[in-house]
């Protein structure tokens, strides 16, 4: 578990961005019922979450089409809420950090750690993009 005061910032990154802080298996259960699109991203303390997965999921809410739901768990924080939502992110193994898109309840698009580590935000963005483009 990592202190309050450490990861405060990095939630407040994505909650201004309006994203929701799911924080129990219930939440995530809820957020993954509700109908049309629900972007996912589990946060992390990593660099790779701080340069790229964060703010590609923000900056990829720029586009013309995008997810009518925004939520984020946070791993080594919420744990029973990371893995709840891993569970819906199943056959991908946990990775963090990780998003990913449902439509309806069903997984549509998954980007895991290896696909954001080492990528610029805006590469993130793209992706994220053609997602929407696609499900939204």
């Amino acid at each position: 578990m990592y202190p309050p005061e450490l990861v405060k910032p990095m939630q407040q990154e994505l909650e201004s961005a309006g994203f929701k802080s799911l924080h129990t298996a219930q939440d995530v259960e809820q957020a993954l019922k509700q109908e049309g699109t629900t972007l996912v991203v589990v946060n992390s303390v990593c660099g790779c979450a701080a340069g790229t997965a964060r703010p590609g999921a923000i900056v990829s809410l720029n586009f013309d089409k995008t997810p009518k739901n925004l939520v984020t768990v946070f791993a080594g924080v919420d744990a029973e809420a990371t893995a709840k939502a891993r569970e819906f992110m199943i056959p991908f193994p946990p990775s963090s950090p990780a998003i990913a898109l449902f439509k309806d309840g069903a997984l549509v698009h998954m980007l895991e750690r290896h696909h954001i580590e080492g990528r610029p935000a805006e590469v993130i963005a793209s992706n994220l993009a053609g997602a929407y483009e696609e499900y939204c």
